[in-house]
């Protein structure tokens, strides 16, 4: 049985829309292209559905790393709240070449809202334009910024979690390390959603070995060969831009990770997961029959989805709130 006859049946039809509206998939030979191309998608999909009320959005900025712009960020916050709220730095997905804010803007003000916390989302810089080190500084500004306007924001500085998506995923576990290495921000939790974290998941598909949806074997070498400014699988790798290069993860803080067992990253994130439990380090390894990458985003209503969803809000919910 090859790959496609393993999907979950819910989640065929939205993969072949995906494939039919991008020309077969993500293209990475043209990154501009596909950064107009899927800007477009998000904001038509946006048009569609309601606003969240209740939650108030300010775009701010702060002083960027050394020689570089400003960092911008959206923060988000109910609009009623009563006392103290604990914090999110979120950080969007996309190859580390695509990807925006605004892509996860109702996201962001749902979490705010329902999981009553205030949200940061930032814009960092992509790839290949701004190779690691660079979105990564830009992550870490945006973190250092919101443990030092707890006050303002009204924020409890001990409940503050990172998390992310994808290659979003991929940065707010460097991020992880970085924090714990640099020691000057405290970290409640991190949230891993199909985190991208493997430099070394070259193999490219062969009748051997069959391809992934969304994100393809092809894509994943050019995402990193950008995000890496080198060619990927190195010896010199460092840890903050590939977490699973990290020879010590102990003393991180507690992590959540969820994958499809259709996805490139399964691998990657079933031994991440391990290697973070044999360190000490609490850890929920969530794995999805029938889903490729993605997939919760493309099929949002699916049952799997539905599940990989509420999975995630209620490990956030905990995180947050205790």
């Amino acid at each position: 049985m090859d790959n496609k006859q393993k999907i979950d049946p819910e989640l065929v039809t939205p993969l072949e829309t995906f494939l039919n509206a991008t020309g077969g998939g993500l293209n990475l030979h043209d990154i501009p292209g596909t950064r107009v191309m899927m800007e477009q998608s998000a904001a038509v999909i946006k048009a569609t559905l309601p606003p969240i009320d209740g939650v108030k959005t300010e775009d701010r900025q702060t002083a960027g790393p050394e020689g570089a712009d400003d960092v911008h960020f959206r923060v988000y916050q109910p609009e009623q709240r009563t006392e103290k709220l604990p914090a999110l730095l979120w950080i969007h997905g996309g190859g580390y070449t695509l990807g925006n804010v605004e892509g996860d803007d109702l996201m962001a003000s749902r979490w705010a809202k329902e999981l009553s916390c205030v949200v940061v989302s930032v814009e960092y810089r992509l790839a290949p334009e701004h190779p690691f080190p660079a979105p990564l500084e830009d992550c870490y500004c945006a973190l250092k910024w919101l443990a030092d306007h707890c006050d303002e924001l009204d924020v409890e500085k001990s409940r503050i979690v990172i998390g992310g998506v994808s290659a979003g995923g991929g940065l707010a576990a460097g991020l992880a390390l970085l924090t714990r290495d640099r020691g000057e921000i405290e970290v409640a939790y991190q949230l891993l959603v199909y985190p991208m974290i493997d430099d070394t998941n070259l193999a490219q598909a062969s009748e051997d070995l069959a391809d992934t949806f969304v994100w393809t074997r092809e894509s994943n070498l050019l995402g990193w060969r950008a995000y890496l400014g080198c060619e990927p699988g190195g010896d010199d790798i460092s840890p903050y831009a590939a977490a699973s290069r990290a020879k010590d993860l102990s003393n991180l803080p507690p992590a959540f990770i969820s994958v499809g067992d259709l996805d490139l990253f399964l691998s990657e994130n079933i031994k991440y997961a391990h290697g973070l439990l044999e360190a000490g380090v609490s850890t929920e390894l969530h794995v999805y029959h029938g889903a490729y990458h993605g997939f919760n985003g493309l099929a949002p209503t699916a049952d799997v989805a539905r599940r990989f969803n509420t999975d995630r809000d209620n490990a956030l919910k905990r995180a947050l709130h205790g």
